[in-house]
């Protein structure tokens, strides 16, 4: 190599040498800012990111809500549906109306209470020179109050409980159980009828008169503690039972009397109308209870204690009894015919049988029908009520009824009545009876002065209510 090119190699080399320096600084720097450049775009990214992210975000949550706010009139008519629904469905427990309110619910529970209040005035207007003359006069009395319930239970089980508080007093009438067995036959235990005759069997808020036959009362028909069953059969019904006696008399504890009791109806349909046959037959033993028996009745109303009719107590130890029914209803028009003997047995003597019995009469006098129901009458329902623009429904009656105490060496004497009665329903559970009755006693047990053969006349009026 030239000394030249050594030469100018040595000066390239010397001017690099001392280029280099400033060069390395420069380059240096610019290094630097880059660095905080690209820092900076990092940060610059990662909060373009988190935009990013927070952007989808809120785009997810407003169709979300975009969603949901479109859903919003389908949620709106399902709760209208729901509501409708509901509305329209029976609630768990439903509400009727019968005369007073009466709760059902699910399963076959039911319960009703029920009651009601019959207040009489009569009097009776016999020959003077009678002992008891001042008791005959007019008298008011509570003649029935009533308070209960009665109702259903699930599996055919049914109840009622009821006593009357009339005179200040509790007496319990229908308390029992019921087991509904089969659509026809019915079984009941506790205190009921033991299905004397039909005008016992028909409720006293459906008689024709104040006061049913006299022989019903004479003969101690009563409401007894006992087992019985019920078959109904198209046009027939059977009723039967075991009892004891009325629940208040069974506080005695000598009180063991018994009685087997029995009814039979036949009650088809005829000429339009219905026909009532039916026969009842009933045998009872005092046992331990009694060692006499006795028979009186009333003179045709119920607000005096005198019995013009009364054998007195004699002994007996028992007694067996029999009774026919007949009845005819064709709309407005009833004809009812009863009588029923009663035989008491006595010891070393011979057994004396007496009886009684009523034919009546009956006509609507408005555009209304006499009632039967299951061998009895019925609910008399006026088709123009009270309230409703109406009169409600009128009834005349006409009714011969007797009662004979007299036989062998027993003598009660004998009481016969012609009565008349008018009966007003304004609504259904509401009723007033006019009656009158004139009468006829032979033999009689309270005496005129010395005379046991004389006539007398009775009249009363009652008003009542039921629920």
């Amino acid at each position: 190599m030239s000394g030249t090119v050594r030469a100018s190699a040595l000066a390239l080399v010397v001017a690099a040498g001392w280029a280099l320096p400033a060069h390395a600084q420069e380059s240096t720097a610019i290094q630097q800012e880059l660095a905080a450049m690209r820092a900076q775009m990092e940060r610059m990214a990662q909060r373009i990111d988190t935009l990013e992210s927070q952007l989808t975000d809120a785009r997810a949550k407003a169709d979300a809500a975009q969603a949901a706010a479109a859903t919003i009139p389908q949620q709106v008519a399902a709760a209208q549906t729901a509501n409708a629904q509901t509305a329209s469905a029976k609630p768990a427990t439903a509400i009727s109306w019968d005369g007073a309110p009466k709760l059902a619910g699910e399963g076959g529970w039911s319960f009703k209470p029920r009651g009601r209040l019959q207040i009489d005035t009569a009097g009776v207007d016999a020959p003077k020179g009678i002992a008891s003359q001042q008791s005959l006069g007019i008298g008011t009395e509570f003649r029935r109050a009533y308070i209960g319930f009665d109702g259903t239970m699930p599996g055919g089980f049914g109840y009622r409980v009821e006593a009357d508080l009339a005179n200040s007093g509790v007496e319990l009438t229908d308390v029992y159980m019921t087991y509904k067995a089969s659509p026809k036959l019915t079984v009941t235990i506790g205190q009921h009828k033991p299905f004397a005759s039909m005008e016992d069997m028909t409720s006293d808020l459906f008689t024709s008169f104040m006061e049913r036959a006299a022989f019903n009362s004479a003969f101690g028909f009563e409401r007894r503690v006992g087992l019985s069953a019920t078959y109904v059969e198209k046009d027939w019904l059977v009723q039967g039972g075991v009892f004891t006696d009325n629940a208040a008399d069974l506080n005695n504890d000598r009180n063991n009397s018994y009685s087997f009791d029995g009814r039979v109806v036949f009650m088809p349909k005829l000429a339009g109308g219905q026909l009532h046959l039916g026969a009842s037959a009933h045998v009872r033993d005092f046992n331990d209870q009694s060692t006499a028996a006795r028979y009186r009745a009333r003179p045709f109303v119920h607000t005096t204690d005198v019995r013009l009719v009364d054998t007195g107590l004699f002994s007996a130890k028992g007694e067996r009894s029999f009774g026919a029914e007949f009845a005819y209803i064709r709309g407005r028009l009833h004809a009812t015919a009863e009588s029923h003997w009663m035989t008491a047995r006595r010891p070393g003597f011979r057994d004396p049988t007496f009886n009684g019995g009523y034919a009546e009469l009956g006509y609507m006098l408005t555009d209304d029908a006499t009632v039967y129901k299951a061998g009895a009458y019925d609910r008399i329902r006026p088709r123009n009520p009270v309230g409703k623009g109406g009169l409600g429904a009128l009834q005349f009656n006409v009714r011969y009824d007797w009662l004979d105490l007299n036989d062998g060496d027993v003598i009660g004497g004998r009481q016969q009545v012609a009565g008349a009665s008018l009966v007003w329903v304004p609504m259904d559970y509401v009723k007033f009876i006019l009656n009158y009755g004139h009468l006829w006693l032979k033999d009689a047990a309270v005496p005129a002065v010395a005379d046991r053969d004389y006539s007398a006349d009775s009249v009363g009026l009652r008003a009542q209510f039921d629920f």
